[in-house]
């Protein structure tokens, strides 16, 4: 199966220029490296999130089921039953070229608190959940409003609350660091209970993702 820009939706997962300079540097060492791929997969769920994996199988191996992506002679391969579970996903560069090492950035949780449709919509009218709509009504979506942005809250369950992302901040590639330098120091500093929040945003479907302009 080749990506699903067939179907219209898009590559699956999405790699940058660094990270992909650095796979192709690793697999040059190794056998037959033409002949690899990557192979990017969830093995299991760890501090609540999906917990991911990378290899060099031989392309051809692939499964009849399995996702091919070609970016600028690397192929990457995700298994059909991790498909779902890493859509929307970067591979990014942790560090430099020479010493630093591939980075998931993954916008899907297996927490059953976002991933159950058929549950009930969730209370948000507890003490810690009023304080985290407040710091979006007030503070975090008048400021990404500039980049047509917008942030909700989906689900407080115990100390995560878990966040929807919209407009400009959906499919953006600065939506992680927006998430953690920005969203996330806000909301913890209103509510001391919150220690982690998750983006649950489908970012693979957005449609006008918002770039800035690099300065000269």
């Amino acid at each position: 199966m080749t990506a699903d820009d067939i179907a219209g939706r898009g590559p699956v997962v999405r790699i940058t220029d660094l990270a992909r300079e650095k796979v192709l540097r690793v697999r040059a060492g190794q056998p037959n490296p033409e002949r690899l791929a990557l192979r990017i997969e969830v093995i299991g769920i760890s501090g609540g999130e999906y917990e991911s994996t990378a290899s060099f199988p031989l392309l051809e191996d692939a499964g009849p089921d399995d996702v091919v992506q070609h970016h600028n002679g690397l192929a990457i391969v995700i298994p059909a039953d991790s498909v779902e579970k890493l859509r929307g996903a970067t591979i990014d560069l942790e560090g430099n070229l020479s010493l630093g090492s591939l980075l998931i950035v993954n916008p899907n949780s297996p927490s059953p608190a976002v991933a159950a449709a058929s549950r009930p919509p969730p209370d948000l009218k507890g003490d810690v959940a009023q304080r985290v709509l407040q710091i979006l009504a007030e503070q975090i979506n008048p400021s990404i409003a500039a980049h047509g942005g917008y942030a909700e809250l989906v689900a407080v369950e115990d100390s995560t609350a878990y966040l929807r992302l919209s407009g400009g901040c959906q499919g953006c590639a600065m939506a992680p660091v927006t998430l953690t330098q920005g969203i996330e120091v806000a909301i913890m500093g209103a509510a001391p209970e919150i220690t982690r929040v998750v983006d649950v945003t489908d970012h693979a479907s957005g449609t006008n993702p918002y770039f800035e302009t690099a300065k000269k």
